[in-house]
């Protein structure tokens, strides 16, 4: 299998690095972050210019039809510079609309960056079960109302409207509807999500149903580890700076063998992640069928899982006690990490998937 990205996805990526190296460094970021949007709506209108919004969907409504592999590059620079974008949360949403009869009418101004969305999906006491929906979606007249509740919708603060899911006399279904008040709040990453009561809020039918569902969280997994994998390479990175330039008893500490084999260990975690990362996104590229899909996701999520801690940790250790410092972007790092490696399933979520399938 070929790791490497063709000229095009690699083009993408390397002017995708350049405008974070230049215009969102950590600096940047902490401001952006302490704002009252949580995100830069300059910075996102750029990601709009550059075509990051339109690329995974069908050119027919604007976008490049890309995919997952496509993505990837995007998705590893968005981890190394910890952009707080509600970039995942609008391909999500904008996923399940590109496969309803609204495409036409809501997906352009996605791909514009006019419009960005949030998959409220997710439910308290659910954790990672998918097929537990307790929001309920009911007709009135012509209408269909949604009535229930959703928990840490991330992304939905900026979002301008919600795909939700529902159950409905038919199975669960997924809706379109306009963002309700919310009760947002920061995440431990410092990312923006919401917990949302719906209380008859008017929606549109989208069709679709779990598979929809199961198929756009597979999706996501993938590029969230694709975004991992640029988190660590940041890590890996800094670390071997920091091993580089701090010295003790008068000589660098990367000169100690001990520390050279943990660093070692780290950038050997890193690549096997990456593999991983590829296999994942290739496989939700191929149109396989579905058991293929979510073993292949599941294994890459199992293994990053598992290289996210160990390399967020080592480098948090291997800088001493400046590694938990807000100062330093490495702490910041490790708590991405922390909450990638548990974003749509843990390892022993995942493992007992796999298992399962």
């Amino acid at each position: 299998m070929n790791f490497d990205y063709n000229e095009e996805q690699q083009l993408l990526a390397d002017s995708v690095r350049r405008f974070l190296e230049k215009d969102y460094d950590f600096e940047t970021r902490g401001k952006i972050v302490a704002s009252s949007d949580g995100y830069s709506p300059r910075v996102w209108a750029t990601l709009a210019e550059m075509g990051l919004t339109g690329l995974p969907f069908p050119a027919d409504y604007g976008g490049f039809g890309g995919g997952a592999i496509d993505l990837m590059g995007i998705m590893e620079a968005f981890g190394e510079a910890l952009v707080v974008e509600p970039y995942l949360p609008t391909l999500m949403g904008g996923y399940i609309i590109a496969r309803s009869p609204q495409a036409k009418s809501a997906l352009p101004a996605v791909v514009e960056g006019k419009l960005k969305l949030a998959f409220a999906h997710s439910e308290k006491g659910a954790r990672y079960d998918l097929s537990r929906v307790k929001t309920a979606a009911r007709r009135s007249g012509a209408q269909w109302l949604l009535e229930g509740e959703k928990a840490a919708v991330l992304g939905a603060p900026a979002a301008g409207k919600l795909v939700v899911s529902a159950s409905t006399p038919d199975g669960i279904r997924l809706f379109l509807a306009d963002k309700p008040e919310v009760k947002a709040f920061a995440t431990l990453d410092e990312m923006r999500a919401a917990d949302i009561v719906l209380e008859s809020v008017k929606a549109e039918p989208l069709g679709g149903d779990l598979a929809l569902i199961e198929e756009v969280t597979d999706f996501a997994t993938a590029l969230v580890c694709a975004e991992a994998v640029g988190a660590m390479k940041f890590a890996c990175d800094t670390t071997l700076e920091y091993l580089k330039t701090r010295k003790q008893f008068g000589a660098p500490i990367g000169s100690f063998q001990a520390l050279q084999h943990r660093m070692v260990d780290m950038v050997i975690a890193q690549e096997q992640a990456r593999s991983m990362a590829c296999l994942a996104c290739s496989k939700v590229d191929s149109n396989a069928d579905a058991r293929a899909r979510a073993r292949a996701v599941s294994a890459a999520k199992i293994k990053i899982a598992d290289n996210a801690r160990h390399i967020s940790q080592e480098s948090v250790q291997l800088h001493g006690g400046m590694g938990m410092s807000e100062e330093l972007k490495v702490s910041h790092t490790f708590r991405r990490l922390t909450v990638l490696a548990g974003q749509f399933g843990d390892a022993d979520h995942h493992l007992a998937r796999f298992a399962a399938l």
